[in-house]
């Protein structure tokens, strides 16, 4: 039983990675942008939020230079994107493409730097309760702030007069610029939001969850969260149990092998990337229910007075 306490742990952990940076790509979805860029975005935060903590030796500082690095390079994205009407797809790759090379480069120096151990957290009481204490209250307080994340944007997206401001934007661009709502402002804010959502997942890769630089460490979860967001049809609560759904695969490789399971290591890495594609199979099967949830403007270049 204790295995799988420790497995539940390792997957909200996991989990949490995914949930911020999907959340984050929610809500430039939510305005009608398409960034494929995540991957590049989180490798760059995740570099940037890892040097901070070797010369800070302050986690909570390497999250705040992971935000503020994705927020930067999401702002490039969307200046790109919403004023000079590049295409989103392209440029998403392109950014991608630019993260993994710059991250690589800039992270030369710091492969075999060390980072200050990390405290071990617990919700005091609840932590020290057997099965349940390892399994969901040892958690870093990211995990738990994660969840209230996507509780906050339950209410901004749906309780909120800025939150249908923003949906309004992604639905029907022109209406709401006829409306006088600058529409290029409210997408670039959008876009830098969510670059800074990306970022600190990016930062709590190198800083927590592996707390260590290694070339390409974010290894595809950028594309996990992507197709998060089409798994969960737009819906952050969606988005998080996916999120904690595709974690949990992420762990069950390392849990089979730690039990002496017999199949090839391959075989095993090869799960979270084989559930994406069948995930994303299945529900491209019902168009229509993409179509009603997708938003209308999404991936379309917006042209004020057109």
């Amino acid at each position: 039983m204790e295995a799988y306490a420790l497995l539940i742990g390792a997957t909200l952990s996991a989990g949490t990675v995914l949930a911020i940076a999907a959340l984050g790509l929610l809500i430039n979805e939510k305005a009608g942008i398409v960034n494929l860029g995540a991957e590049g975005l989180m490798l760059c935060a995740a570099i940037a939020g890892f040097a901070t903590v070797v010369h800070t030796g302050n986690t909570w500082l390497g999250f705040a230079a992971g935000m503020a690095a994705g927020a930067l390079l999401a702002a490039i994205f969307g200046v790109l994107v919403i004023w000079l009407n590049t295409n989103q797809y392209a440029t998403g790759l392109a950014l991608s493409l630019f993260g993994v090379g710059f991250s690589a480069f800039a992270g030369i120096r710091y492969v075999q730097a060390k980072l200050p151990e990390l405290p071990q957290y617990a919700i005091p009481v609840l932590g020290d309760v057997p099965l349940l204490g390892p399994a969901l209250f040892r958690q870093h307080p990211l995990v738990y702030l994660t969840m209230l994340l996507a509780a906050a944007l339950i209410w901004f997206l749906y309780r909120s007069r800025a939150g249908l401001v923003l949906r309004s934007v992604g639905e029907s661009p022109g209406s709401a610029h006829a409306l006088g709502y600058p529409v290029r402002r409210i997408r670039l804010a959008a876009v830098m939001a969510g670059g800074a959502l990306c970022g600190l997942a990016g930062a709590y890769i190198s800083t927590v969850y592996t707390p260590l630089w290694v070339e390409g460490m974010v290894a595809g979860r950028g594309w996990i969260a992507l197709a998060l967001t089409t798994f969960a049809t737009w819906r952050p609560a969606r988005v998080l149990l996916g999120a904690y759904l595709f974690g949990g695969v992420t762990m069950l490789q390392f849990h089979l092998q730690a039990t002496g399971v017999q199949v090839a290591s391959q075989l095993l890495s090869m799960l979270p990337y084989v559930a994406t594609i069948v995930v994303l199979a299945l529900i491209s099967r019902n168009p229509a229910w993409i179509r009603v949830n997708m938003p209308a403007s999404l991936g379309k270049p917006f042209y004020p007075g057109s």
